[in-house]
């Protein structure tokens, strides 16, 4: 077989050769399965590429067995039919029945039926020098390296193998598995496959469940898995017996035919990476940081709720408000127990962390950056292994050689689209041209190829291979693309750069079967005898760039690299941001526990005592004491009490207006302080409990924890700030909140407003309140004595 004509010396046998297992003519001539019609669900690898699932050639014929095996032991013995056929393009197609003539015909719209048999029998003689043929056109994707792994995955079959794998475009033509089969005369089972796995796949003369096997290879992987892994897999199932093999497939058809469920992706892409150091760097910011802020703020919180410390807390506050009680018990002549309030509190812890918070966060840190390697541990992002050099110059070696023999170079793996006699006149207008050589190579360009499918690639490939200057032609016979490149030619640039696009690109409204490949040769050829000569040597219009290396485009990133430095930037504001949600949602919880006690109650709760917030407002303080005056005053007139109770309620009543209405203009006065308006509201709460329990005594004591609580119903030993535990009357909401021997939370501890924002505990507030711990009457003394002194 001529070079010239697609033909190459074939190159060292890489695997097992089946070719002993050829014939069986003890064996029915059993054809494959009926095919299932329809479409694949795999995309391709530069943009979706719809596959179409396998189609049975001849289905079940068995009663034409006998004869279909007759015929293709003719076939076999004449091994030079097909080469003829090749060479000329003129040998009429013999097919072993009528009825496989009449399939095989039904089934070939394009293109014509003498072109496909020249491109069957090219692959037909590979096939007869080695089983397992890999193209040397998909380099990028399968190189042909891999032979000996598809050959020992081959050997698992009970049945002979007969592989191809081929660019996609150039294996889908209708009958091409049958036309393969008659080409080389044996039977077996003939597999197709491009770059994404099993294409077609057909029995012939033996009992094998091909159609089985290639859709549960179709549906079981996803579409990265790759031709190898396809393959093992199509083996696998072909290797089970029929009824095994059917109900796999009719399993995998059914779980994943649908498209709604895909089988999970075995690799990842560079952007998969990027988003995986991106994460990385977050989570080993975020976490460390977490630890170093949350534990300081939670620290804090928990002194505060045990000591009551407001975040007002230092010594500026403490001399404030001690300087106002102070003043406040000379005005009154309070006598104030020591050690009741005037024990300093320990100091507020700072804001940072402890020597095992900071291990901590370094052990997180250190956790999370060996986890993150194991968790994210793909290095690749495609199935198929890097190609060796030899895999990468393959197919240039090949056209280059072919080339060297003859100017018009056609491929062999590739459908026909020229016929001999218009190879004889390119070859002739070729030799003819006056200004130097041209060169014509028709192959596909793919992006699996060397040139990653850069034609102005391939032509400079071509040119340093050949060592000749000349006019470089590449015709794709897949797409009908066709460009011209010049290298040391004395031609006008300019006008072989504006290559006009009725020669350039095949017409997409043309339905053509040959894409009108010939004759836009033809008219190229007239082109560049038209093409302007000047003096100086031309060359390419621009320096096309070099593919990515294989190796490299599928080598994924490292994974502390990219957007892993980003990464820890985000992660540190993520830190931040969480932070403030955290202290943020703390600080609601406790306004939310605060709001459940703000609303006020016309009368003593359920649990014997008031409903009051823990920190009112000087608003709420002013509105509260007018009402509850008012309503004090509403319930002693109806009541009418008698004796030592009217007594009582009449210095609550009494005592609570002079505090607040000095002018008793029914008014709350302007200048009342929040001091004087918490001790109105104690008086008349404790007033309005006297009356409804109509009995001296069971009031004279408040809650001390919010005595705006009103009377106490039992007592609870509490621990002190001094470190002292002390039983103190409290109100039947605080027994039930406070356990026995406990600090008194300083959320529930009642303070008032002072300057600004600051919070001062009643204890140290301006006299007469402090001595409602003293009891009511004590209270109501120290109001008559201040009221006095005002």
């Amino acid at each position: 077989m001529s070079k010239r004509n697609g033909g190459a010396a074939p190159g060292p046998e890489r695997g097992r050769a089946l070719d002993g297992h050829g014939g069986y003519d003890g064996h029915d001539g059993y054809s494959g399965h009926d095919g299932h019609s329809g479409y694949g669900r795999h995309g391709g690898r530069h943009g979706y590429r719809v596959r179409r699932r396998h189609r049975g050639l001849l289905g079940h014929r068995g009663l034409l067995g006998a004869l279909i095996a007759c015929a293709l032991l003719c076939t076999a013995a004449l091994p030079s039919a097909h080469a003829a056929a090749y060479t000329s393009g003129t040998a009429t197609y013999k097919s072993g029945t009528a009825a496989h003539k009449e399939a095989t015909a039904a089934a070939r719209p394009t293109p014509a039926p003498e072109d496909r048999r020249t491109q069957a029998a090219y692959l037909a003689q590979r096939l007869r020098e080695n089983p397992v043929y890999i193209s040397d056109q998909l380099p990028r994707e399968v190189p042909r390296s891999l032979a000996p792994d598809f050959a020992r995955l081959a050997k698992r079959a009970d049945v002979p193998l007969y592989v191809m794998v081929l660019p996609g475009e150039a294996n889908t033509a209708e009958g091409l598995l049958g036309s393969v089969h008659d080409e080389l005369g044996r039977d077996g089972v003939y597999v197709a496959l491009d770059h994404l796995g099993v294409n077609e796949a057909m029995s012939f003369g033996v009992e094998a469940p091909a159609d089985d096997a290639q859709t549960t290879a179709l549906y079981e992987l996803p579409y990265d898995a790759g031709a190898l892994l396809q393959f093992k897999r199509f083996t696998e199932v072909l290797a089970l017996d029929k009824k095994a093999a059917a109900a796999r497939a009719e399993a995998a058809r059914k779980k994943y035919g649908d498209g709604d469920d895909e089988p999970a992706q075995l690799h990842i892409s560079s952007t998969d990476r990027d988003n995986q150091s991106f994460v990385t760097g977050i989570a080993l910011t975020t976490v460390p940081l977490l630890i170093l802020l949350l534990g300081p703020y939670f620290r804090r919180r928990r002194h505060r709720l045990r000591h009551g410390e407001t975040p007002q807390t230092g010594k500026a506050a403490k001399t404030g408000k001690a300087g106002k009680a102070g003043a406040a018990n000379k005005a009154g002549g309070r006598n104030k127990k020591p050690g009741a309030s005037g024990a300093a509190d320990p100091a507020l812890p700072r804001f940072m962390p402890r020597p095992l918070e900071a291990v901590l966060a370094v052990v997180a840190a250190v956790a999370i950056g060996v986890a993150a390697p194991q968790v994210f541990d793909q290095t690749t992002s495609e199935a198929a292994p890097p190609p060796t050099p030899a895999d990468m110059t393959a197919r240039v070696d090949r056209v280059a050689a072919g080339l060297r023999q003859d100017p018009v170079y056609t491929d062999g793996e590739s459908p026909q689209q020229l016929t001999a006699g218009r190879i004889a006149e390119l070859r002739r207008a070729a030799q003819q041209f006056g200004p130097g050589d041209v060169f014509i190579a028709v192959v596909p360009q793919l992006t699996e190829d060397e040139s990653g499918g850069e034609q102005m690639v391939l032509a400079r490939y071509l040119h340093q291979r050949l060592g000749k200057d000349g006019v470089y032609v590449l015709a794709d016979p897949l797409s009908g693309d066709i460009e011209l490149v010049n290298y040391g030619l004395k031609l006008d640039g300019n006008y072989l750069f504006d290559l006009p696009d009725g020669i350039a690109y095949e017409n997409l409204d043309d339905d053509s079967s040959d894409l009108r490949l010939g004759d836009r040769l033809d008219r190229l050829m007239t082109f560049l005898d038209k093409a302007p000569r000047t003096t100086e040597a031309g060359g390419p219009p621009y320096e096309a760039d070099t593919p990515e290396d294989p190796a490299a485009e599928r080598t994924l990133a490292p994974l502390y690299s990219g957007d892993f430095w980003p990464g820890l930037f985000v992660g540190a504001v993520c830190a931040l941001l969480l932070f403030g949600v955290a202290a943020a949602g703390m600080g609601l919880t406790r306004l939310v526990l605060r709001g459940r006690t703000t609303t006020g109650s016309s009368g003593p709760a359920a649990q014997g005592g008031f409903k009051a917030p823990a920190a009112p407002s000087a608003t709420y303080l002013r509105r509260t004491a007018r009402s509850e005056i008012d309503a004090l005053s509403g319930e002693f007139d109806a009541a009418a009490p008698e004796g030592a109770v009217r007594l009582r309620v009449w210095d609550c009543l009494d005592a609570a207006t002079l505090l607040v209405d000095r002018d008793s203009d029914q008014r709350v006065d302007d200048d009342a302080g929040a001091a004087e308006l918490a001790t109105a509201i104690v008086l008349a709460r404790v007033g309005r409990t006297y009356l409804k329990r109509n009995e001296v005594g069971v009031a004279d004591n408040c809650c001390h924890v919010n005595p705006l609580h009103g009377a106490a119903t039992g007592r609870r030993r509490v621990r002190r700030p001094e470190g002292v535990n002390r039983r103190v009357p409290m109100c039947g909401g605080c027994l039930n909140t406070i356990r026995d021997q406990a600090p008194v939370p300083a959320a529930l501890r009642l303070t008032l407003p002072g300057a600004g924002r600051e919070r001062i505990p009643y204890e140290d507030a301006a006299a007469p309140l402090p001595a409602v711990r003293d009891g009511i009457p004590r209270l109501i003394s120290q109001v008559q004595e201040y009221a006095g002194v005002q």
